[in-house]
């Protein structure tokens, strides 16, 4: 018998152990999307470990197995914007929704024609299943055709109850909801309205609520609920929802989770086991168990055998909330935003870069990072490249595929930038290492804000800024730069006007006219 060279056997089972991950990058991904409401990016501890007082094992765990963008943005520093982006790979202001976000009765954001990520996947043989907050509308039916809102009075009846039907609101509880995530697209929906202090406080399973609102709840606004709706018990049901679904799910076709939780957004509302376990106050704690939700997925994966070959990714819809109260968790060395200015609502860094986490064994090489600009209207362009099939013409307006940076190639964009917007609907626009705001302020809620900033008679009417020398946005640079601040804001205006930003055929915003500048008054016009 001839010796065998153990060199050679090495090699041998070195491939032996790299084939299942060589076959899984060929296969199409699992696809689960986390989306935290109101994290900012401070609040995960491996992104802010110098002014991060918050433990977040499970999300630092993601990034060490995957990938950190460290330049990733929201459309908008607020929720229903940030989250039509998503679903559509479309910035929001190209729609009616110019500033604000919908409310729990709001009416569809969305409409059933347009080509979405879940519609997209499922015409591509993904089962698509929704968990959690929507917040983009919905088509309620009502008793008295109307659209669905409160009964007048509602507040003066918290504590009270049961009501009959009719006496809260004009809801028909029995009735379908149209207009959703189940007619956009995805296969199944298990989750609410909108945020944990917009009622109806009510869950809601594909087209049909579960229960009836006869009692009146405020977790900051008084509406409908069911007797058993508390909010401090949602993030658990959420939970325990993903994770039977992935336990039980027996189909060969892949799947994709969309997962937008309700925290740490207020109600903050710890769960007894987190409460006082951050030892900062309730929203480190809140964050805690938002960190948890993600570990709970991930260990549910992993039970399943199907980590290697899901795409995972973690992130959040804008910046930290002023909620969490920025004082006391600054007194314990918590910054939210990082070294980031502003906070949610804001032009400022700190209202839309977010963090944003990817993991996918099979294709992310672990402990890489990722410092291009990035947009989170950037999913619904990265599957149709998963899968290997063109979108439609008139889809994904504003979307490119990320897939070349999972796979550590370098990637060019036909987008020239991105865009950013308030709360207020004031405009700033990213290229390279140049932010351009068109507004004297925050153009959000952090001071100076525009109606203070109003008040200044020699202000410059925009802000520039050069991110790699000045991440922290303290120097205005306009007045010095104003042929940069023209270019930037020649090229905005080209991304409005084609109605894309992307290559492609020119197409429509749904307004006919998008006002750049809220005020046109300041120096420099």
């Amino acid at each position: 018998m001839k010796n065998r060279n153990p060199f050679s056997l090495f090699k041998v089972g070195a491939l032996a152990a790299l084939l299942p991950l060589l076959l899984l990058a060929d296969s199409q991904p699992n696809i689960v999307y986390i989306l935290a409401d109101d994290m900012g990016y401070g609040d995960v501890q491996c992104l802010n470990p110098g002014r991060g007082k918050i433990a977040t094992p499970h999300m630092d765990r993601v990034a060490a197995e995957g990938m950190i963008f460290t330049d990733a943005h929201t459309t908008s520093s607020v929720c229903t914007p940030t989250r039509y982006g998503i679903i559509t790979g479309r910035y929001n202001w190209r729609t009616k929704l110019q500033e604000g976000v919908l409310n729990g009765y709001g009416l569809p954001l969305i409409p059933t024609t347009r080509m979405t990520v879940p519609r997209f996947l499922s015409d591509n043989g993904y089962t698509t299943a929704m968990i959690g907050k929507w917040h983009l509308g919905l088509d309620i039916a009502t008793i008295d055709g109307k659209q669905a809102r409160a009964a007048v009075g509602i507040r003066e009846k918290l504590k009270m109850g049961p009501f009959p039907s009719g006496q809260l609101s004009n809801i028909d509880w029995k009735g379908s909801i149209q207009g959703g995530p189940v007619d956009l697209g995805f296969d199944s929906w298990f989750g609410i309205t909108a945020s944990l202090d917009f009622p109806p406080y009510v869950w809601i399973r594909d087209r049909n609520w579960v229960g009836e609102g006869t009692h009146v709840k405020a977790f900051k606004r008084p509406g409908p609920a069911t007797e058993d709706f508390e909010a401090i018990e949602v993030l658990g049901k959420l939970a325990a929802e993903t994770v039977q679904f992935i336990s039980e799910y027996q189909s060969n076709k892949p799947f994709f989770i969309y997962m937008p939780l309700p925290s740490p957004h207020t109600p903050i509302v710890p769960s007894q086991k987190w409460q006082g376990q951050s030892g900062i106050g309730q929203y480190g704690d809140f964050m805690m168990q938002t960190d948890d939700i993600v570990g709970q997925v991930v260990q549910a994966l992993d039970a399943q055998g199907l980590s290697g070959n899901t795409l995972l990714i973690v992130t959040s819809d804008n910046g930290c909330s002023k909620a969490a109260n920025f004082k006391q968790l600054e007194g314990h060395g918590h910054f939210a935003s990082a070294q980031y200015r502003g906070s949610k609502a804001d032009l400022w860094e700190g209202g839309h870069r977010v963090p944003f986490l990817v993991k996918w064994p099979a294709v992310i090489k672990a402990g890489s990072r990722s410092d291009v600009i990035t947009c989170q209207t950037d999913l619904l362009a990265t599957c149709a490249e998963l899968v290997g099939k063109e979108l439609p013409a008139n889809a994904g307006e504003d979307s490119e595929s990320i897939l070349p940076i999972f796979k550590g190639k370098p990637v060019e964009f036909s987008r020239k930038g991105i865009v950013n917007h308030s709360v207020s609907g004031h405009f700033a626009y990213r290229q390279g290492k140049w932010k351009l705001l068109l507004a004297k302020g925050s153009g959000g809620w952090t001071l100076p804000n525009e109606k203070e900033m109003s008040k200044v008679s020699d202000a410059l009417k925009g802000q520039l800024y050069d991110l790699e020398q000045d991440p922290a946005e303290t120097t205005n640079l306009y007045e010095k730069n104003l042929e940069v601040a023209a270019r930037l804001l020649a090229q905005l205006k080209d991304d409005v006007s084609r109605g894309r930003s992307t290559d492609g055929l020119n197409a429509k915003n749904d307004v006919a006219a998008i006002k750049l500048w809220k005020n046109e008054k300041g120096r420099n016009k």
